[in-house]
């Protein structure tokens, strides 16, 4: 699982340095899985893409604050919850199911057919919080 960040986030910093692993950047900033992490060469993602420590990657939001979803642990290992969320001032650090189950009463009571088949494909997709490409998909779906 990981952290995401919604755009009602300040901007305010805060959860940046609290994160151990590494996984929060400002909104705009490209970034790399070697950030912060003794990650180097290729290496293989959970969901199995092959992917290089020291490529730069383009930014996952412009705006706000964002969270590599490939490196967020949500703390696991490192504390007892999310340190991100417990430092920030306007709660906008949830768990990404939670993101996805207030997409999905969002769109349902909006009655849009193609919007529930969307996320219901994203719902059965369980490697979907793993691929950063998957979350530009959601993100599209936001913004909509």
């Amino acid at each position: 699982m990981a952290i995401y960040i919604t755009d009602e986030c300040i901007n305010c910093g805060a959860c940046e340095p609290e994160c151990p692993n590494n996984a929060i950047y400002d909104g705009g900033i490209e970034w790399a899985y070697a950030d912060g992490t003794g990650v180097s060469g290729v290496f293989n993602l959970v969901d199995g893409q092959q992917v290089d420590a020291d490529e730069m990657n383009a930014p996952v939001e412009d705006d706000f604050y964002f969270i590599v979803p490939d490196k967020c642990t949500e703390c696991q290992g490192f504390h007892e919850e999310p340190q991100c969320a417990a430092v920030c001032p306007v709660d906008c650090c949830i768990p990404m199911a939670e993101q996805l189950q207030t997409m999905e009463e969002e769109f349902e009571q909006s009655g849009e057919e193609e919007l529930k088949q969307k996320i219901q494909t994203m719902k059965s997709d369980k490697n979907l919080i793993e691929s950063e490409e998957r979350l530009l998909k959601k993100k599209e779906i936001l913004h909509v």
